[in-house]
């Protein structure tokens, strides 16, 4: 089997990147909608279906399976003798909790969809906009932890 991820490891390692990369345009932009949802919306009015569709159509299409193909080619390079995982490396478990934080962010943002479809949205706009951050800070903690191998 070690033999076969070691054959598949640069289609892994491009798959995972290109995976990671269009979650983190999902996790980036979502946020940046709700803020926009939240100050030039209310529940029900002509702008609010327009809002809850592309909300509903990003995370659906886009940052859902990109976040399991992110994951699952993540999974497959743990165990490709290439990757160089050590288990004794910090770097590996700053890595993981920050793949894990990002995680529950995008089940935070799938919440807060789900406030918005049942009209109950109680964050402002700019409680939207300092969670925007989130994704930005783990973002530099995984690409550090990976490049320089704290």
């Amino acid at each position: 089997m070690t033999d076969l991820l070691a054959l598949l490891y640069p289609w892994t390692k491009s798959l995972h990147i290109l995976a990671v990369i269009a979650w983190m345009a999902g996790l980036f932009y979502l946020p940046r909608l709700y803020v926009y949802h939240t100050e030039r919306s209310t529940p029900g009015d002509a702008i609010d279906p327009v809002f809850q569709v592309m909300e509903i159509k990003l995370l659906r299409l886009i940052m859902n399976p990109s976040m399991i193909v992110t994951w699952a080619a993540g999974l497959l390079l743990i165990f490709t003798p290439q990757a160089g995982v050590g288990w004794g490396e910090l770097w590996v478990w700053t890595k993981g909790g920050a793949v894990i934080a990002m995680t529950w962010f995008h089940m935070w943002l799938a919440a807060r969809r789900r406030d918005f479809a049942a009209g109950e949205n109680r964050l402002s706009g700019r409680q939207h906009r300092m969670m925007n951050e989130v994704p930005t800070v783990l973002l530099v903690v995984i690409v550090l932890s990976v490049v320089l191998k704290w």
